[in-house]
Order: structure tokens, then C-alpha cells, then sequence
């Protein structure tokens, strides 16, 4: 008999647990994420401007949709899909990133689970984005777990091409997996995205909202 996953929630706790059972020479607390137009979050976008940055996006809202059950790659019924707001908040982002002239390398890279994938494609274009397994979430990954996180820590780390921005589009628990509390809790809504300088290991500059959804944000699974 397969072993029953356990819950999500369960994972998390038991995660952010140990990572604070590490030693660390400073306790990170949890960022708060901006909206891109807001007073504090201009330094950011001005940066952003130049180039030289990466943004690890959360795929967009998935409210009310129905939870993962098979979690098999190309299984769409069985994963938990970006809702019809979600595809709307998608396309703002992109809107919003091309109105604030924000440069971005192509190709765009987004993980397989549909909702990653389908973020990347309405908000930049099916053309200009690669799905990468590199990208994968957590609970499709498997026994490749330690490799996924490895290629979210060299995606991260590579310099994109000078003047651009390289974008990433994949889940929160990768990110969480990988800078603990930091991007924990509620810093890291749907369609928000981590900015940081690609570094080993990178150095978070801020979490950016494009499109903000008003009380929306984290599903229910």
C-alpha cells in the first residue's frame, strides 16, 4: 500500500521547525511584501530597472480551486490549477512589469505543475517562456527533491545578462525550503515575487506585488 502524503501544513511546521533548530548567527524575520506601485517598494522597481537582478515568482492566485490529487506532471485534473482571477492577475503582471519598464531575458523559466507553467505563459507569452523541471514543486518532485532545490539555488545564483532581469516562476515551499522564515507565513502571497541579487547564496532585496489581489493571496489546501 503507498504511503499516505502527509499534509501540507504538516510539512511546513515540521520544516520551519528544524530550521530553527539551526544554528544561525541571526534570527531572519518574515519579509513584508510591496506593491509595486507603492512609496517603498520604488527603490526596488528603480533597480529593477537596471538590470542585474532575479525574480522568483509564485504562481498566481488558485482560490477556491480543487487541491492536488495525483500530483503527476502533466496531469492537469489531478493538480490544483490558477483560478480565472488568477489568469487576469497573471496578465496584469506582465502589463505591469512592461509599464514600469522592466527588462526581462528571455526565455522566461517556469516549473511543469500547470499552475507555475500557465502564470509564466499568460503574463509573458507561451513563445518567450521554457518550462524547466528545474522549476518543480516540492510534492512533484519526489526522490529528485535535493536536485530540484540544487537548480533553484543555480538558477538563483547565475548572473542574468547584463541590462536584464532573469525571471523564475515556481512555488512557495521551494522558497521556503531554501530561506527558511524569511519568505515564510503570509511574505509570500500568490503572484508575488522574491527579488534578489544572483549571488551563492542569493541576497534577498525585497518581495514585489505587480498584481495584487485585495484578501486573496494563500489557497486553502
Amino acid at each position: 500500500m503507498t504511503a499516505r502524503r502527509p499534509p501540507r501544513r504538516t510539512l511546513l511546521a515540521l520544516l520551519l521547525l528544524l530550521s530553527a533548530q539551526l544554528p544561525s548567527p541571526a534570527v531572519a524575520t518574515e519579509r513584508v511584501p510591496l506593491a509595486a506601485t507603492a512609496p517603498q517598494a520604488a527603490p526596488l522597481v528603480e533597480r529593477l530597472r537596471t538590470g542585474g537582478l532575479v525574480l522568483y515568482f509564485r504562481h498566481a492566485d488558485t482560490a477556491g480551486m480543487p487541491c492536488d490529487s495525483s500530483f503527476r506532471i502533466g496531469d492537469r485534473a489531478g493538480q490544483r490549477n490558477i483560478s480565472p482571477r488568477g489568469r487576469e492577475q497573471s496578465r496584469r503582471i506582465g502589463d505591469a512589469m512592461a509599464a514600469l519598464r522592466i527588462p526581462v531575458a528571455k526565455p522566461v523559466l517556469a516549473g511543469p505543475v500547470y499552475r507555475a507553467r500557465d502564470t509564466a505563459e499568460e503574463a509573458f507569452g507561451v513563445s518567450e517562456v521554457q518550462v524547466t523541471d528545474s522549476l518543480t514543486a516540492d510534492d512533484y518532485a519526489g526522490p529528485r527533491l535535493d536536485w530540484v532545490l540544487a537548480e533553484h539555488r543555480r538558477l538563483m545564483a547565475e548572473p542574468p545578462p547584463a541590462g536584464l532581469n532573469r525571471v523564475l516562476v515556481g512555488h512557495r515551499t521551494p522558497a521556503i525550503m531554501l530561506f527558511g522564515q524569511e519568505v515564510a507565513g503570509r511574505a509570500f502571497p500568490e503572484g508575488a515575487a522574491i527579488v534578489m541579487e544572483p549571488a551563492s547564496p542569493p541576497r534577498i532585496l525585497g518581495i514585489v506585488m505587480f498584481a495584487p489581489i485585495s484578501g486573496a493571496g494563500f489557497h486553502g489546501c
